[in-house]
């Protein structure tokens, strides 16, 4: 299985970006998808959720009213709709999937079996 994240770049506070992440190699929809990220110094934190079942959402407190997880089966992709960036939102943002993953584990990149290579997000003031 492999993941392909795109859709990062370089935009100012309060701007808006889509995050896409295509799953390849297998039936995507029976995968539950994580979004990660990573700033520099600091450790891999969990962003967003998506269950494969019945698409139900869990967010991190941080991006929570301001990103959605979303996906399309018929497109093998998931996607992370992040607006009204905030500088503290600049990172390497990862996707990650698995076919087995219980409701405790998901803020847990190690729970993850799949990761996509990351995309660069840089929000500036």
């Amino acid at each position: 299985v492999q993941l392909q994240a795109s859709g990062g770049g370089s935009v100012q506070a309060g701007a808006s970006l889509r995050l896409s992440c295509t799953v390849s190699g297998d039936t995507f929809r029976r995968y539950a998808v994580g979004w990660f990220r990573q700033a520099p110094g600091k450790e891999r934190e969990f962003v967003a959720f998506m269950r494969s079942s019945d698409g139900r959402a869990n967010y991190a407190d941080s991006v929570k009213g301001r990103f959605t997880i979303s996906r399309d089966n018929a497109k093998n992709t998931a996607y992370l709709q992040m607006n009204s960036l905030k500088p503290e939102d600049t990172a390497v943002y990862y996707c990650a999937a698995s076919t087995s993953i219980i409701l405790s584990s998901i803020r847990f990149p190690e729970n993850y079996r799949y990761w996509g290579q990351g995309t660069q997000v840089t929000v500036s003031s």
